[in-house]
């Protein structure tokens, strides 16, 4: 996965970011244009995905971020 992609919220595909999701989490439920992936702890940071073009919204991409970091922390790498 590229994680570099991550460092500039405002210039993420949201096909981009949607498929780091579906590594990181498995299939999204789809509710309209929302995407509701299901996260290995409760609470924060939720990722709720929602299409509005071709560019990811930047508060998304740093709720991706956030929830990679406590992947990683979680798993100790």
């Amino acid at each position: 996965m590229n994680k570099s992609l991550l460092d500039n919220p405002k210039n993420v595909r949201f096909e981009d970011l949607l498929n780091i999701c579906r590594q990181l989490f498995g299939e999204p439920r789809i509710r309209g244009s929302h995407h509701i992936f299901k996260t290995p702890w409760q609470g924060e940071p939720f990722i709720n995905l929602q299409r509005d073009g071709k560019i990811a919204k930047p508060y998304q991409v740093r709720d991706v971020k956030r929830a990679l970091e406590k992947l990683e922390a979680k798993h100790g790498k």
